[in-house]
């Protein structure tokens, strides 16, 4: 998406946290149980994250791409944040790619690409990219294994959360500006030519709204504060994830509730650790916490454990 707070973009380490004092400061929820800065992502390559997937591949790596205006390419990064590997993306634009998602089916792991941004509400259609994981990181090129082509229901609207629930054969999508957010369901299987709708299946409750003081402080920021910028399903298919750019929420699956069953109850809300334009989250392969980053140079790469249930 077109950044909205150029001042977030700072080149220097040291003035990495402006601003984010704000966003804490503005958000009642608390401090997640447990965060840490697992490391630092440099590479001037990669400036301007937007989407974050662990791989069932390869031990201790995560996929990440940039946004809009940036070359269709995927990345490989250690979970320290040290880049491994990169690959062209063949067959597919980078019009404005917003998250990515791993997930396997049918003995192969995948990635699904949501090139679902639109800024200014124009996009009559969007698209899905799924790839194999490739099974070396060594620089390459990627095709798509297949695509899905889709439009919303009553019109456009802007995306940057996509997450895949490959068990039950579904992408799930969640706007970025309604209020509530909505839940959106597309079938993953390959269409085969064919344009897709996508079924609207609920609205998310529970999304922390900015606090007063930062209205006042800050107009602009607090105008994106409760936006949806990503999201990720455990691998045990019980949490989904969501991240805005003040809070990380958690939705708990209860045994036979569906996805829109789980977001219509109040989630876990932590505040966001320190990330300057927070737009990347993405469960760990085994499912014992997070990694999340965001737009910025250099980016920090936290890792997020949200609270153990009995």
């Amino acid at each position: 998406m077109p950044r909205p707070l150029t001042h977030w973009r700072l080149p220097a380490i040291g003035l990495l946290l402006t601003g984010i004092a704000a966003l804490v400061a503005a958000c009642s929820a608390p401090s997640l149980p447990f965060a840490r800065l697992a490391g630092l992502i440099t590479n001037r390559q990669l400036g301007e994250i937007s989407g974050l997937a662990a791989s069932h591949v390869h031990e201790d790596v995560l996929w990440a791409h940039n946004d809009s205006g940036n070359p269709a390419r995927l990345y490989a990064i250690s979970t320290r944040g040290r880049l491994l590997a990169r690959f062209d993306v063949a067959g597919a634009k980078n019009i404005d790619w917003e998250d990515i998602a791993s997930f396997s089916l049918h003995g192969k792991h995948y990635l699904l690409l949501a090139d679902t941004g639109d800024n200014g509400g124009l996009r009559r259609e969007f698209q899905l990219h799924v790839f194999e994981e490739p099974a070396t990181l060594e620089d390459g090129v990627l095709r798509p294994a297949w695509s899905i082509r889709a439009h919303w229901p009553d019109g456009p609207r802007d995306c940057e959360a996509a997450a895949v629930d490959a068990a039950s054969g579904q992408v799930l999508l969640i706007s970025k500006k309604r209020v509530p957010p909505e839940l959106f369901s597309l079938p993953l299987d390959d269409p085969h030519g064919q344009i897709r709708e996508a079924r609207r299946i609920g609205r998310l409750e529970g999304v922390p709204q900015v606090g007063e003081a930062l209205k006042l402080r800050d107009p602009k920021l607090a105008a994106l504060f409760s936006q949806v910028t990503a999201a990720d399903i455990s691998p045990d298919r019980r949490m989904l994830a969501v991240l805005t750019y003040g809070s990380v929420l958690f939705y708990r699956r209860n045994d036979g509730e569906t996805w829109a069953d789980a977001v219509s109850h109040p989630p876990e809300t932590h505040d966001v650790p320190w990330i300057p334009q927070a737009e990347a989250l993405a469960w760990s392969a085994g499912g014992a916490g997070l990694y999340a980053s965001g737009e910025s140079h250099p980016a920090p790469l936290y890792y997020l454990v949200p609270q153990q249930q009995d």
